[in-house]
């Protein structure tokens, strides 16, 4: 019993490493483009509006790119998927770093969205169903610690190595980075298979669950559920909120504060490791107070706070350190609670489809963020970018609200 308890827990330290490292993986990526945009700017005389509207293509597609992945996913299995990902985000570094122009930008920017958008169905879909019941929890933790990361990562990586030499050599390290990370997972293939039969058996069971007594069983029944969509609007203004703020703060605080471009995207890398730090409290949190509307109202309305400060120009320049770093703790304290709900909200057998529905709202407002803010950035209205933020994140508040009241517990 005690052998077949710690080999069943070496399986699912294993599955959670490699897993927790593609989803680091897909985060690095968001982040290889924001951190070039002033050598980009120069390099090819573009607007600030063109270069937010790469990161809306790039979010867009992966859009689109997620929401049919999750039914790929549940057809075929999550392992072809996730080595087709990873293939597509290395081939788009690689058109990025030989771009002669805002076309091929454009079309890197597509590859890569397509790439990038299988990762939450294919993640989810492997922990829930390789990782055992005790230890999700820390799987879910450790999957977003790692995503953090990599948006930590990307901006000091991107600019350090284009300040050391260019910017075309910087994709090109990004692009051999990730040839690593596909390397690494397919020496550990083994560990990435999971049962597609057994997964089309729990679809069919809770499809009848959700629609009972009808024949056949649609594969779209789950989009009935009221909470798949509240889930989906939460997912929407969190990542409007959070892409803008990694694509267009450090130029805002340049505007506003003089603060020096290189140094503002440092912040960014403050931002996701106050993010990695307040994933691993939230999820404390999360189970000591089971109360996730609490949870997120409460951190939510301490973002907002910071937010419109920084939005004055009134802030002293030796604390936007310690905001930016705190901003990233309130947005990764609410990360677990928000999991945990979605997690409630998906029906046996259809982890794929749901999560790529829910986090599809994702990628939506990581295209709409920038682009919208991409406008204001072009005219002269820095001190926006940090106003819409605030008011993004306080239309988060009702959505968890819903949510809650939704996946509760019924007491008769």
């Amino acid at each position: 019993m005690t052998v077949a308890l710690t080999s069943r827990r070496a399986s699912d330290v294993r599955v959670i490493g490699l897993i927790s490292l593609a989803h680091g993986s897909s985060h690095f990526f968001h982040l290889i483009l924001p951190p070039m945009f002033p050598w980009l700017k120069d390099a090819f005389a573009l607007s600030y509006a063109e270069l937010g509207l790469l990161m809306s293509v790039f979010f867009l597609i992966s859009c689109i790119a997620q929401a049919g992945s999750g039914f790929l996913v549940d057809r075929i299995g999550a392992r072809p998927v996730l080595f087709g990902g990873i293939g597509l985000l290395i081939l788009a570094a690689l058109i990025y770093s030989q771009s002669n122009g805002y076309a091929m930008l454009l079309m890197g920017a597509v590859i890569a969205g397509c790439g990038n958008g299988i990762f939450h169905p294919v993640d989810y879909t492997l922990i829930n169903h390789k990782v055992s019941p005790p230890n999700l929890p820390y799987a879910y933790s450790m999957h977003g610690v790692t995503g953090y990361l990599g948006w930590a990562a990307a901006p000091a990586f991107m600019v350090a190595i284009a300040q050391l030499t260019d910017w075309r050599i910087a994709f090109l390290s990004a692009a051999v980075l990730e040839a690593l990370i596909l390397l690494i997972l397919w020496l550990n293939k083994s560990q990435l298979i999971d049962d597609v039969k057994e997964r089309h058996a729990q679809s069919h069971s809770s499809a009848q669950t959700i629609n009972p007594g009808s024949a056949p069983i649609s594969s779209f029944a789950f989009l009935r559920l009221p909470a798949v969509w509240f889930c989906w609007i939460f997912f929407f203004f969190s990542m409007a909120s959070t892409s803008s703020l990694q694509s267009f703060a450090p130029s805002s605080l340049f505007k506003i504060y003089q603060t020096p471009l290189d140094i503002g995207s440092y912040f960014i890398t403050l931002l996701a490791l106050g993010s990695a730090s307040g994933v691993l409290f939230g999820g404390y949190l999360a189970a000591k107070l089971q109360a996730p509307e609490r949870i997120v109202s409460f951190f939510f309305s301490i973002t907002i706070v910071m937010c419109l400060l920084l939005g004055t120009g009134l802030v002293s320049a030796e604390i936007i350190p310690l905001i930016f770093f705190a901003l990233g703790f309130g947005y990764g304290v609410v990360a677990p609670s928000r999991d945990l709900l979605v997690k409630l909200a998906t029906p046996k057998g259809v982890a794929g489809r749901v999560y790529g529905i829910v986090y599809s709202g994702i990628d939506l407002g990581a295209a709409v963020g920038p682009f919208i803010f991409g406008f204001f950035m072009d005219a002269g209205l820095p001190k926006a970018l940090f106003i819409g933020i605030a008011l993004f994140q306080l239309l988060i508040i009702p959505t968890v609200f819903k949510v809650s009241a939704i996946t509760a517990p019924k007491t008769a």
